[in-house]
C-alpha cells in the first residue's frame, strides 16, 4: 500500500510538474504530504492493542525486563537467519522499484513517467498478492512458499533484464508490472515466518530485530551496489547475478532456520522443546 501511494504520488507529480520543474522543487511535494502520514503512524501506534499472547504474559508477570539481553542470548541464530532470509525479498524490491528509474532513463532512455507507471501498476498488483501468498503459505506451509519465491527470484533475475534490454516498450513495462511477483511470494509468508521463530516474551523484540537488520544490510544499500555493477561491468545481467547470489543466500537461511510452525504460539516455547517436554514426549502410555 505504501509502494503504490508513494509511486501514485511521484506518477501525479510528473504529470503536473513535468521537466525540469519537477527536478527544481516539485519533488518536495511529495516529502511534504508525508507529514498527514506521520499523524496517520502515529495514531496507528498510539491506539493499536496488544496480542493476546502478550496480554496474558503480562498478566502471568512473565515478561522480560531486558528483551535484547535475553534475545541475543537465546535466539542470536534465528536473528542472524532471520536477517539473511530477507535478502531475496529486500534487495530485488530496491533494484525493482528504485534503481529501475535510474537505468530506465540512462541505458535505456524511456521516460520517467513511463517507468512510475509501471512500478505503480506493479504495487497494485503486489497488493493482491500479498495477503494471498500469504494465505497459501497457511495452507501448505510458510517454508515451502518462501522457498519458492527466493527459487523464483533467483531465476527471475535474468528473465527480467533479458525483458528490458530487448528495448521494447510494451515489453519493459510488463518487466516492471511483473517484477514484485517473486517478491510477493516472499513478503507474503515473511511475517508469520519469522515471528513463529521467536517465542511470545521475545516475539517482538526478535522479529523487529531480525527484520530491520536485513533492511540495513540488504534494502539500503541494494541501489548503490546496482549502479556500481552497471558502471564496473556495463552490463545488466551483472545485476542479475546479484540477484542470483542474493537468493542463494536465503535460500540456505531459510532452510537452516527451524520451523516452528506447528508448535503452539500462545504457550512459551521452552514448555514445548525444553528438557521437560522432552521427556514428556518418551513417557509410555499405560
Amino acid at each position: 500500500m505504501g509502494l503504490l501511494l508513494s509511486t501514485g504520488v511521484i506518477a501525479a507529480l510528473l504529470a503536473i510538474f513535468p521537466g525540469d520543474a519537477f527536478l527544481a522543487w516539485g519533488w518536495r511535494v511529495f516529502f511534504l504530504l508525508s507529514i498527514v502520514l506521520v499523524g496517520v503512524g502515529l495514531f496507528i501506534r498510539l491506539k493499536i492493542i496488544e496480542t493476546p499472547v502478550f496480554r496474558e504474559l503480562l498478566a502471568s508477570r512473565r515478561i522480560e525486563r531486558q528483551p535484547l539481553v535475553e534475545l541475543f542470548r537465546r535466539n542470536w541464530k534465528e536473528i542472524i537467519l532471520s536477517a539473511l532470509l530477507r535478502v531475496p525479498e529486500q534487495a530485488p524490491f530496491y533494484v525493482f522499484t528504485t534503481f529501475i528509474l535510474t537505468y530506465g532513463v540512462q541505458s535505456l532512455r524511456f521516460q520517467r513517467q513511463f517507468l512510475v507507471n509501471g512500478v505503480v501498476v506493479a504495487a497494485a498488483l503486489a497488493l493482491f498478492a500479498v495477503p494471498f501468498w500469504g494465505w497459501v503459505s497457511d495452507i501448505v506451509g510458510r517454508k515451502l512458499v518462501y522457498l519458492t519465491g527466493v527459487a523464483a527470484m533467483g531465476v527471475f533475475g535474468f528473465v527480467y533484464i533479458g525483458m528490458l534490454n530487448t528495448g521494447v516498450a510494451a515489453v519493459v513495462f510488463l518487466a516492471i508490472a511483473i517484477s514484485l511477483v517473486p517478491h510477493d511470494m516472499q513478503y507474503g509468508p515473511q511475517g508469520a515466518l519469522i515471528a513463529e521463530s521467536f517465542t511470545g516474551r521475545l516475539r517482538y523484540s526478535g522479529s523487529s530485530v531480525g527484520y530491520q537488520l536485513a533492511s540495513v544490510v540488504a534494502g539500503g544499500p541494494a541501489p548503490l551496489i546496482a549502479a556500481f555493477l552497471i558502471a564496473t561491468f556495463h552490463n545488466g545481467y551483472a545485476i542479475s547475478i546479484y540477484i542470483l547470489v542474493c537468493s542463494v543466500i536465503g535460500f540456505v537461511a531459510t532452510l537452516l532456520l527451524r520451523d516452528r510452525s506447528k508448535l503452539d504460539h500462545t504457550r512459551e516455547y521452552e514448555e514445548q522443546e525444553g528438557p521437560a517436554a522432552s521427556r514428556a514426549r518418551v513417557q509410555p502410555t499405560t
